[in-house]
């Protein structure tokens, strides 16, 4: 069953539609002291969505470049957007503690003009 609104001439099926086309959905799995992947490229002011799971306990990702964080939960799926602002390379890191090797725990968000 599809779920439709309309609202003036626009409808809410299509608003979202054209909001979700324009998002690049990127999956990260963290586990054991790892991001996979653990480079992501986007371009900037391209609308992004990291989206989140764990395969084994719970971890964190902290992008502290760009006010990213989230908690990452096993069984769930946590998912943040934003849109980089800048170019550069830019560090994120797991901000729960996972045990020893979590300080090995981090990656690189490549930002492209």
């Amino acid at each position: 069953m599809a779920l439709t609104a309309t609202f003036g001439t626009v409808t809410l099926a299509a608003a979202l539609r054209a909001s979700y086309a324009t998002e690049k959905v990127i999956r990260v799995t963290a586990k054991n002291f790892d991001f996979t992947p653990g480079e992501i490229t986007v371009k900037r002011g391209e609308p992004i969505v990291l989206e989140f799971t764990s395969a084994d306990r719970a971890h964190g990702f902290y992008l502290p470049d760009f006010g990213v964080e989230t908690k990452i939960k096993p069984g769930a799926v946590s998912r943040v957007s934003f849109t980089p602002d800048k170019a550069g390379k830019f560090s994120f890191a797991c901000d729960v503690f996972c045990g020893s090797g979590h300080e090995e725990m981090s990656g690189t968000l490549i930002v492209t003009e």
